[in-house]
């Protein structure tokens, strides 16, 4: 009887005291949701000093760094990361997406599609192609632009400014009527785009031309 008593004391107590331990453990992951970047910084180079091959805080980690507009970082611990987990799909986003604010342009483009290769959908799949159309649109290939941005609002429709974009490059194609209607659809959404703005009226003198 005594035995059953100190085991059930026993389940008692852990049970009510090792939530408090989880609840007191620092979340990276949250924080960066609350956009609190810097401290999501410290907390996974705290996490990835005591478990080195933890992806989750590398992960969060290149996420926060790249809010602080630290692309230089996020890129060389992501490719750090890489080297452990060559195929992590988070970790290789992070480093196309840094490569990209660094203006390393083809270098992007390798890593977005080697991250669509390998993520269908999901994920980050809508950025990545917007982030590849902003790409070809810079190198002037505007058929590959207007598939990867119309493939981006494909998965998330509901974003004027990459209508606007896709208005653009089928503006820059002289595609004049599917320019005119991706730029409708960006004013639908948001009718002071200004982009959008400029794009339809451009557009529709040279369709009256």
């Amino acid at each position: 009887m005594k035995k059953q008593l100190l085991y059930i004391i026993i389940i008692f107590f852990t049970a009510s005291v090792f939530p408090l331990f989880s609840q007191e453990r620092p979340d990276a992951l949250q924080k960066y949701k609350n956009g609190e970047y810097e401290e999501a910084v410290k907390i996974c180079l705290n996490e990835i000093e005591q478990m080195p091959r933890n992806m989750d805080s590398y992960t969060v980690l290149g996420w926060s760094l790249i809010k602080l507009k630290k692309y230089q970082e996020a890129l060389d611990y992501s490719l750090a990361a890489l080297k452990i987990s060559r195929y992590d799909s988070r970790i290789i986003e992070n480093c196309g997406e840094a490569s990209y604010y660094l203006g390393n342009n083809l270098e992007a483009l390798k890593y977005f599609e080697e991250y669509v290769s390998l993520v269908q959908s999901g994920g980050r799949i809508d950025v990545v192609y917007y982030y590849m159309g902003e790409i070809f649109i810079q190198i002037g290939e505007f058929h590959h632009a207007d598939i990867a941005l119309t493939t981006a609002l494909y998965h998330s429709p509901n974003i004027a400014r990459w209508w606007a974009r896709l208005g653009y490059t089928r503006e820059m194609a002289e595609d004049y009527k599917w320019s005119l209607d991706a730029y409708d659809k960006a004013l639908k959404l948001n009718p002071s785009n200004p982009e959008a703005v400029r794009g339809k009226n451009r557009v529709q003198m040279k369709l009256a031309g």
